[in-house]
């Protein structure tokens, strides 16, 4: 069974602000001390990033729930609780990354250097030496940390290759790549030998190198998963030039050229793009005198097509150079191998898409029972102590401020009526919510 995994799915929460502190100073010698409750610590962040020795994403299939550090309450003193410690998750290169609830794509993990805050510590909440004024000079209560963001991500791994080599199981991919670089994929003579795709590094010379990878084996129907399907047409999107490995010998039974339209409508209904790159057919198995006597023939109706090829043995390394020097050109007609990397110390952060602002919503649900909704309302309502009296009366002026008491009062609320903001319940007093 392969161990390359290129999918994922993964649960992320970022660590809790720390509470802000209730405290009043005790020194001997300082009379009216006042208060000196320390604010709390901000929560650890998560942060997925790229690392090189990473190749698939099977440490996920073992570990799939992130949580970072808790920041610390605030103390005494006026002293801030620690911040909690961010959480580094690792992923391979070319990670791209999706929330799993909207399917919208977040980020792409291209290479080294390339990371994402997928989840933001909470912010710590103010201690009660914030809130002295002149006409509130102890303030009993704190503000709560903020609370932490929990995201699920899907995670998808798709190769960086510059060539692309693509065909139907048997027809000489594996070898192909084993001859022309230092992969070493397993090759047999039986179909869907390659579960997995391999990389392969090749050097025409000091300053000419490009990465080709040896794709799975595809069948028709795979744009809708059928055979390798997705596996194998996900890896071919990061791909710039393809080639498409044909059996001149079609030893198996198969029309090549029926292989190439195959291949060609497959990509096309799977995406678009992928159909209108540059593409080079390699006729192989020219070693076998079926193929050396067949493959003119198959060449002549791919050039009325308007296609470059070239015959092939993967076996023997006959025109494999001269299939390699094509790849090239048409790379460097692509525009060149692309170079992901950054400078050392230099990095790219990428950040969850904010979440939409809602607006504040006063809505009457039956009589007597009434709901708050709105972003900046909720906010106040996680942090509010509500534990005490001096916190109840805090938390009633901002809502005061920003016009909830107003529309419920429009709406005709009355003293006892139930009030829900966000999942907390709260009695409505015209004094104080």
């Amino acid at each position: 069974m392969s161990d390359f995994v290129d999918v994922a799915t993964i649960k992320v929460r970022s660590g809790k602000g720390g509470d802000g502190m209730v405290s009043f100073r005790r020194e001997k010698f300082v009379p009216r001390g006042g208060p000196s409750g320390g604010d709390g610590g901000k929560g650890g962040d998560v942060i997925l990033r790229v690392d090189r020795q990473m190749r698939t994403l099977l440490d996920f299939t073992y570990r799939s729930h992130f949580e970072a550090q808790a920041g610390a309450p605030g103390g005494s003193a006026n002293k801030t609780g620690a911040c909690g410690q961010d959480l580094i998750i690792r992923v391979p290169p070319g990670t791209v990354v999706y929330d799993a609830a909207t399917g919208e794509q977040v980020a792409d993990l291209i290479a080294p250097g390339y990371e994402l805050l997928a989840a933001r510590g909470g912010r710590g909440g103010r201690g009660n030496a914030r809130f002295a004024t002149p006409s509130r000079q102890t303030p009993r209560f704190a503000e709560r940390g903020e609370p932490p963001q929990e995201y699920t991500l899907r995670l998808e791994m798709k190769l960086l290759a510059d060539v692309g080599l693509l065909g139907f199981p048997s027809v000489g991919k594996s070898t192909l790549i084993a001859r022309i670089s230092a992969a070493r994929p397993k090759i047999a003579a039986y179909h869907f030998t390659t579960l997995a795709p391999n990389l392969g590094v090749v050097v025409l010379s000091e300053d000419r190198q490009m990465v080709v990878a040896d794709l799975p084996g595809i069948i028709e129907g795979a744009h809708r998963g059928a055979g390798l399907g997705h596996q194998f047409l996900r890896h071919a999107e990061r791909s710039r030039v393809l080639v498409h490995i044909l059996d001149a010998a079609a030893t198996e039974g198969r029309d090549p050229l029926d292989d190439f339209r195959v291949l060609n409508t497959e990509l096309k209904q799977y995406n678009e793009r992928l159909a209108s790159l540059p593409q080079i057919v390699a006729l192989n198995k020219v070693d076998l005198s079926e193929g050396r006597e067949y493959a003119p023939l198959y060449g002549e109706q791919l050039s009325r097509q308007g296609y470059q090829w070239v015959a092939i043995s993967a076996v023997s390394g006959e025109g494999v150079p001269e299939l390699v020097e094509l790849m090239w050109s048409a790379l460097q007609e692509a525009g060149g191998p692309v170079t992901y990397e950054r400078e050392a110390g230099e990095t790219v952060r990428l950040e969850m898409p904010p979440e939409p602002h809602r607006d504040l919503r006063v809505t009457q649900l039956e009589p007597g029972v009434y709901a708050v909704s709105g972003t900046e309302v909720e906010r106040v309502l996680e942090r509010a102590d509500i534990k005490h009296d001096e916190g109840i009366r805090e938390t009633h002026l901002r809502l005061e401020r920003m016009g909830v008491i107003a529309r419920l009062e429009d709406l005709g609320a009355q003293a006892g009526d139930t009030v829900f903001i966000g999942d907390l319940e709260l009695e409505y007093r015209p004094d104080r919510v």
